[in-house]
């Protein structure tokens, strides 16, 4: 069973159901419901994930939406190494530098994000919800 990391941006598609990127990123979560893959979301996501869904949605919906989220996307925890490890990456992007260490340390097979660019410094493939959806299902 793959194991992956799910981005900010992939959560919030599925919250806010973006149109642009709504189907692509609820079919990854379709996966992890139907546990053909293990899929992980980084506690240090969860404060930027609600405070941007509950602009758009309300808090008490952001609430209930987070919960039935994390049914599928397992909230897993940011250690005080992760982070040291993190600021001696020295990537740009300090966010994305912790989600590759908390991956790292879950040993995910892939990162789902819209922004791949983002972990060219990864040697944990960062692919597209698009491109996930490929993968699982070539084979």
């Amino acid at each position: 069973m793959k194991k992956v990391l799910i981005d900010t941006n992939i959560a919030l598609d599925i919250l806010l159901k973006r149109s642009s990127f709504y189907a692509s990123s609820a079919a990854v979560f379709a996966f992890a419901e139907k546990m053909i893959i293990t899929a992980y979301v980084s506690a240090a996501s969860v404060t930027d994930i609600f405070y941007i869904a509950s602009k758009n949605i309300g808090k008490e919906n952001t609430r209930e939406a987070i919960k039935h989220l994390f049914h599928a996307f397992e909230p897993v925890t940011v250690t005080g190494d992760n982070i040291f490890k993190a600021l001696d990456l020295n990537w740009d992007d300090f966010e994305d530098s912790v989600q590759y260490v908390v991956g790292e340390s879950f040993s995910v097979d892939y990162f789902i994000t819209r922004n791949t660019k983002d972990f060219s410094g990864s040697n944990i493939p960062a692919v597209t919800p698009e491109k996930f959806i490929n993968i699982i299902t070539a084979v």
